[in-house]
């Protein structure tokens, strides 16, 4: 029996970008501290996208670029700052002046509203909140009486948190087939969750590969084609994060980013330089320079194979 073709959605960084990112649109940027859509993030950017809100668990250096290209005029994140090694310069400017709705939530109370959009749910309840800071400048989070007795057999008030359904979400991950079978190792955050709330979902991959690829080790396959809309393979498009056996962590430019956020000039400098003044993705790789990749390379650690086991 022949198999079914499958479809081809594989497009340029560019192409898709200009199709699923639309100004106004709320765009949902996953990846927790390896696989961060930085490329998607500067393409936006080059396309001069506006009114955006972001989502992303941990708001870190793409966010702070976005907002300093004026693509972003809301966000909607737990964790803000540069990944151990300072302040978001251009992020703190905003919120400071009142330029920049935020939207404030824990870690957990992100996945909870990406778990309820993805779910399809009018919220989600969590505990977590009960003590805490955060409802209290979060008008987005409520109270309600749980429809069940609480632990002590009496009526419980619970905290909830509504739905988060991005226009579309953005996730890098290690690979995909041409159909978007995409597969995660390491860190998997809560990629398959944001993507599944979505309307639209764009996967950024290492390397498109072959269906076989894919088909060998089908527990990695953390998104299923089905709740991709394009493809996009971009080699090293996490930079400055690392991808988990392809590169690692760029802790200088981390570093470095501190003092560049810091002055408003210079981070327009340097937005106009590395990503308004490279047309792609490709060309701000080979800017880095391959001294600097080497540096990056990481060795090998394989996993061991596992039998799947087939019919005689």
């Amino acid at each position: 029996m022949s198999q079914v073709s499958k479809p081809d959605k594989t497009r340029s960084m560019r192409d898709a970008i200009a199709e699923f990112v639309t100004d106004g649109a709320t765009v949902s940027l996953e990846g927790f501290t390896h696989l961060i859509p930085t490329a998607a993030g500067h393409e936006i950017i080059r396309q001069g996208r506006r009114d955006l809100t972001i989502a992303r668990m941990t708001a870190d250096v793409i966010t702070d670029q976005l907002i300093a290209g004026d693509c972003v005029s809301g966000l909607i994140s737990s964790f803000v700052g540069n990944s151990t090694a300072g302040s978001l310069g251009e992020l703190r400017r905003r919120v400071e002046a009142g330029a920049l709705e935020f939207s404030e939530h824990s870690h957990y109370g992100m996945i909870c509203r990406y778990l309820a959009g993805a779910q399809r749910l009018p919220f989600y309840p969590l505990r977590s909140y009960a003590g805490s800071d955060v409802p209290g400048i979060n008008p987005g989070i409520r109270k309600v009486t749980s429809p069940f007795p609480g632990p002590d057999g009496g009526e419980e008030q619970i905290y909830v948190v509504p739905p988060l359904n991005p226009d579309v979400t953005i996730v890098q991950a290690q690979r995909a087939d041409r159909a978007g079978n995409t597969q995660i190792w390491g860190l998997t955050g809560i990629q398959a969750e944001a993507v599944y709330a979505a309307r639209r979902a764009i996967v950024v991959v290492e390397e498109v590969v072959a269906d076989e690829v894919i088909r060998s080790d089908p527990n990695r396959t953390v998104i299923p084609a089905h709740a991709v809309d394009a493809v996009v393979e971009c080699p090293r498009g996490a930079h400055p994060a690392f991808v988990q056996g392809y590169y690692d962590r760029d802790g200088e430019f981390y570093r470095e980013w501190s003092r560049i956020s810091a002055d408003e000039t210079r981070l327009r400098e340097w937005l106009d330089e590395w990503v308004l003044g490279t047309s792609d993705h490709s060309e701000y790789v080979a800017k880095l320079g391959e001294q600097r990749w080497e540096a990056l390379a990481v060795g090998e650690a394989w996993s061991e194979p596992v039998n799947y086991g087939r019919r005689l």
